[in-house]
């Protein structure tokens, strides 16, 4: 992993800022649409010259009240916010944030009704290692026959499916955007020296190789929370999906939505075809 993990993360999201969000001018000049570091230094009230040191890695061990100004200013989720703190216990030699927490595998009654109420449209709940925790009726019809169910129903790791199943690349015809992606989710999710994460990085080195290697290793981005997918599915053909990502404390809902009217067609013959009952997949 790149030895300035902290210091990209920072200028990423930065960058990824607009303007508009904190009620600046977004301006014709700028070579970035996010804001500039003098922007967010003001906006942080730390001092540009500690902000460039930081992005550039050659301080790597800022207070929390520093990284609590700078998650501020950036306007940070929760989940970002443990990424920020785990990178900068990392760039430390500290270590990460609570890494002997064992992912969220328990799916609450909340949660459950939520999923039963957003039938028949796909949606999915993940931990932070990827794992499927539950899913609707709808979701397992789009996704059992293109392999995120194996042949008992039961769920494959979301990350391992993209690097390391060969169906993959047929299933997603964008898939260096899709693989851009998963990477990304997975480094916002959860620290790479997570015990539970671990393994599951040894073994995708291994199989992925460098599509896996080579994106670990880059400069980290910020997931996408909504964004489309192309899927191609063996019954219903191409699908064009847009998607809502959602942060649900600990876990994450994605929910799908036909984004034109053949998608649309398409998915209601995939979930007309019958009753098929909520999954909560067991720890």
């Amino acid at each position: 992993m790149d030895d300035n993990a902290l210091g990209e993360f920072l200028r990423a999201r930065r960058e990824a800022l607009p303007p508009d969000r904190v009620g600046l001018p977004a301006g014709p000049r700028r070579r970035t649409p996010g804001l500039r570091r003098a922007e967010l230094a003001t906006l942080s009230g730390v001092s540009v010259d500690y902000l460039t040191r930081l992005e550039q890695g050659r301080d790597r061990n800022p207070s929390g009240q520093v990284l609590v100004a700078l998650a501020d200013a950036l306007r940070l989720s929760v989940g970002d916010r443990v990424q920020l703190r785990n990178l900068s216990k990392a760039a430390s030699g500290v270590g990460a944030l609570c890494p002997q927490q064992p992912p969220e595998r328990e799916v609450r009654p909340t949660m459950v009704s939520l999923l039963e109420r957003l039938e028949p449209a796909p949606a999915v709940l993940f931990n932070r290692v990827g794992e499927t925790l539950a899913h609707t009726a709808a979701y397992a019809r789009l996704a059992g026959p293109v392999g995120l169910l194996d042949e008992d129903g039961e769920p494959v790791n979301r990350w391992w499916f993209v690097f390391a199943d060969d169906r993959a690349r047929q299933v997603y015809p964008d898939w260096d955007g899709v693989a851009d992606e998963r990477i990304a989710e997975l480094r916002a999710e959860s620290a790479l020296d997570d015990p539970f994460l671990a393994h599951l990085v040894e073994e995708l080195e291994i199989v992925g190789g460098a599509p896996f290697t080579d994106r670990l290793a880059a400069a980290p981005a910020m997931p996408r929370r909504t964004g489309l997918e192309r899927l191609v599915h063996p019954e219903a053909g191409e699908l064009r999906l847009s998607y809502e990502s959602l942060d649900a404390g600990g876990q994450r809902l994605v929910v799908y939505l036909p984004a034109d009217e053949g998608t649309a067609a398409a998915l209601d013959r995939l979930t007309l075809r019958g009753p098929v009952p909520l999954r909560a997949v067991s720890g």
